[in-house]
Parts: structure tokens; C-alpha cells; sequence
């Protein structure tokens, strides 16, 4: 399916990607006091948000609309019988209305046409239903982080996040659909190998977009830093954000 943002490119790097806090995916759910149920994971990507889910017990329908993307969701989650994986976008699921006790976009609502986003998890969400974004934030406090940023903005000019760093209060209130939004915030230290954090940053789609044909070298730019501190491994700080809403 063809979206304005093709990650095809990048399926394998996401597989680097790291997971949530699970500090902040507990306590969503303590919020919704759902322990089981029905949730549509929107834009599932290579199911970091799905397995997260199912392992909690619930019966994810995985919505991923990239072709290689959801070929590796499919793969890491084959074992497990309570996902199901569907063709489809944010704005357009294809899945049947009033059948989700939870819909969550993981690092996926500021790629798609938020407010249509919005009206299409109004439809598929059972009454008192919830709705639940997040992202993983690099803590650009963390000196490692801060000379990465550096790095980027010298070679990337005009370089900005889009709506992936702003508070998603007021579109999710604007759309007039559900009551009032509760934001989550919790910290998660992540440790990887040189390798693995190169590869990540392989997977970043907003760097990807605004770096055009340099963002190769910048990538090996970042490489060549995180090579020279002389250590295999990394610590790298992270917030998980989650803004979080019930259907009126």
C-alpha cells in the first residue's frame, strides 16, 4: 500500500529500533484498566509497540501499510496466536468499526493525516474506548546525544522533528472526539553496540526525508563519531511519551 513516507528502505534497520519503557506501557494500561482485550496497533511497523501488547495478553490486529515492514513484523511475531496482521493506513484501517477496546499509533500518528487519523480510531474503537500515541524521545541532554545533534545539524540544514517532538494535546483535543488527554513520560536507558546504534540510525525516516541524498553521510558521520570514543557499547537515555484519550 503507498503512503507518503515509503520505509521499505528501512525495514531491516528498525529492527534495531529500541522497545518502549515498559514503565510507560503499564502504566497506559493501568489508566484504560484494561488487562485484556482487543487493541489495533496502527502503523506496527516491525511490531515493537505488538509484541509489547501481546505479551501482555492482549489480541493485537496489527495494521501496517509497507509491504517489507510488516514482512518483519509477520516474522517476529509468527509464534504468537493473539496477532493478526492487516494491509491498511491510520486514516484508513479497513477494519470494522466498534471492535477495538484500544487503538495505539507507536511511533506512528505523525505520519499520517492526524485528524483523519483521529476520526478513523473514533469509528473502530468500542464505546469508552482509547486512543494512545507514543514515541521515544533521545534525551538530547546526554552528552553522546548532544554532539549526535551536532553532528546532524552542521550536515542537515533547517534540521527539525515535525510534529514526532510536539505535544500532542491540542490536535487530539481539537478533534472534538474524546475527553480529556493525560500525557505519560517515562525514562528507559537502552545499551547497544556500535553496530547496532549505526543501524538504528539507519531506520530514521525523519533524518532520511530532510538529509535527501547526504543522509548516507550522515549516517557515517554519526559512525565515525560513535566509533572514535573507543568502546563497544553505548548507553543511550530515552523518554517514552504517551498522550492518551478515552471516546466520549
Amino acid at each position: 500500500m503507498k503512503t507518503e513516507w515509503d520505509y521499505t528502505t528501512l525495514a531491516n534497520a528498525y529492527l534495531k529500533r529500541p522497545d518502549y519503557s515498559d514503565a510507560a506501557i503499564d502504566a497506559m494500561l493501568a489508566i484504560t484498566k484494561f488487562k485484556t482485550g482487543n487493541v489495533c496497533d496502527v502503523g506496527a511497523g516491525v511490531a515493537h509497540l505488538t509484541l509489547m501488547l501481546a505479551v501482555r495478553g492482549f489480541d493485537v490486529s496489527a495494521v501496517e501499510p509497507n509491504d517489507a515492514m510488516r514482512a518483519n513484523g509477520i516474522k517476529r511475531t509468527a509464534a504468537l496466536p493473539n496477532v493478526r496482521w492487516f494491509e491498511g493506513t491510520g486514516e484508513q484501517t479497513g477494519l470494522a468499526g466498534q471492535s477495538f477496546d484500544l487503538v495505539t499509533f507507536g511511533s506512528s500518528f505523525n505520519v499520517c493525516d492526524r485528524q483523519l487519523a483521529l476520526r478513523e480510531t473514533a469509528r473502530i474503537l468500542k464505546p469508552n474506548g482509547w486512543f494512545a500515541c507514543m514515541w521515544n524521545h533521545r534525551r538530547l541532554d546526554d552528552p553522546i546525544q548532544e554532539r549526535i545533534e551536532s553532528i546532524i545539524k552542521t550536515l542537515v540544514s533547517g534540521y527539525g522533528y515535525g510534529s514526532r517532538r510536539e505535544d500532542q494535546t491540542e490536535v487530539i483535543e481539537s478533534s472534538c472526539l474524546f475527553g480529556p488527554v493525560v500525557h505519560l513520560d517515562a525514562g528507559v536507558v537502552h545499551e547497544q553496540s556500535i553496530e547496532e546504534c549505526v543501524e538504528a540510525w539507519r531506520s530514521h525516516a525523519t533524518l532520511a526525508r530532510q538529509a535527501g541524498a547526504a543522509f548516507p553521510s550522515v549516517v557515517h558521520a554519526i559512525e565515525d563519531y560513535l566509533k572514535g570514543l573507543g568502546q563497544n557499547t553505548i548507553r543511550i537515555p530515552y523518554s517514552t511519551n504517551i498522550w492518551l484519550a478515552q471516546l466520549d
